[in-house]
C-alpha cells in the first residue's frame, strides 16, 4: 500500500461488516466513498447497503447500528461489484486502517474472481500515516477529530458514508492542511476531474488597508501556536 502523490483523485472510503474478521465468514454491508480531486470534495458519493446472506454479530450492530432485517431488500456485492470497481478504478483509495477494509474487499472481490483492490487503485492508509505524525498518542478517528478540531458530535453510530466524509476532513488537514484559495471548486455530472485558473488582479487596483493586530491578539496567537505544538508534537509556525 502506497501513496501516489501525483493522483488528482483520491477515493475515500469506509465499510461496515457482519463482524471482525473475513477469514470466519464475515461479510461487508456497507460501503461508503466520497470523491476529493485536486484535494477538493466534488460532490460524488459512492453509497449502498448490501444484503451478506449471513447474520450480523450482535457486537458489530452496537457498532453500527445495522440489522439484518434493514438488509433483507438490499442487493447482493455481486450486484453491485462492477459500479463499485469503475468508481475506484485508477484513483488512489483514502482508508483509516486499510488492511480491515482491504481485506474485506479482498474478500468479497475473490468470490466473484475480480482480483484484489491494488490490481485497480493504490491505497493510503491513514491510521499508519497518523502512527508515524502523532507517535505515542491515539490516533482513532475519533481521536483524530479531536486534535483537528473537526465536529463529530453528530456521530452517534459508526457509518461507512458519515465515516468516509469525516476522515476526508481529517485527511485534509493532516496531510497538508489549507487547501488552493485561487477558486471555487467546479463540478459536472461528466467529469472526473477539475480545472483551476489563476485570477488576475488589476494593476490599478487600490491599495489593501493594512490592520495590524494589537498586544492581546498577539497573545492569544501565540497561545493558539502552544496549543497545536502540545496537541500534534510539532508546529510549523513556531521558530
Amino acid at each position: 500500500m502506497q501513496k501516489t502523490d501525483s493522483n488528482p483523485r483520491l477515493i475515500v472510503l469506509d465499510t461496515e461488516t457482519t463482524g471482525l474478521s473475513p477469514q470466519d465468514g464475515h461479510r461487508v454491508i456497507e460501503i461508503g466513498c466520497v470523491e476529493l480531486v485536486n484535494r477538493r470534495l466534488t460532490g460524488k458519493r459512492f453509497h449502498v447497503y448490501i444484503n451478506p446472506d449471513r447474520v450480523i454479530d450482535d457486537g458489530a450492530i452496537a457498532v453500527h447500528g445495522i440489522t439484518n432485517q434493514f438488509l433483507i431488500d438490499k442487493p447482493r456485492f455481486n450486484e453491485i461489484a462492477d459500479e463499485f470497481v469503475a468508481f475506484i478504478t485508477g484513483a488512489e483509495l483514502v482508508i483509516h486502517n486499510a488492511p480491515f477494509d482491504v481485506g474485506f474487499i479482498n474478500h468479497e472481490f475473490a468470490k466473484l474472481k475480480q482480483g484484489v483492490v491494488t490490481e485497480y487503485t493504490t491505497v493510503f492508509d491513514t491510521l499508519a500515516y497518523a502512527r508515524k505524525k502523532h507517535p505515542g498518542q491515539r490516533n482513532s478517528l475519533d481521536a483524530l477529530c479531536k486534535r483537528y478540531n473537526i465536529d463529530n458530535s453528530h456521530r452517534e453510530l459508526h457509518g461507512a458514508l458519515l465515516d468516509a466524509e469525516i476522515l476526508a476532513e481529517v485527511f485534509l488537514l493532516m496531510t497538508g492542511g489549507q487547501i488552493s484559495l485561487l477558486d471555487e471548486p467546479r463540478a459536472d455530472d461528466n467529469a472526473t476531474s477539475q480545472q483551476h485558473t489563476v485570477k488576475h488582479l488589476a494593476v490599478d487596483r487600490p491599495a489593501l488597508a493594512v490592520i495590524r493586530c494589537n498586544e492581546q491578539e498577539l497573545q492569544e496567537h501565540q497561545q493558539r501556536l502552544e496549543a497545536i505544538q502540545k496537541a500534534s508534537g510539532q508546529c510549523v509556525w513556531i521558530s
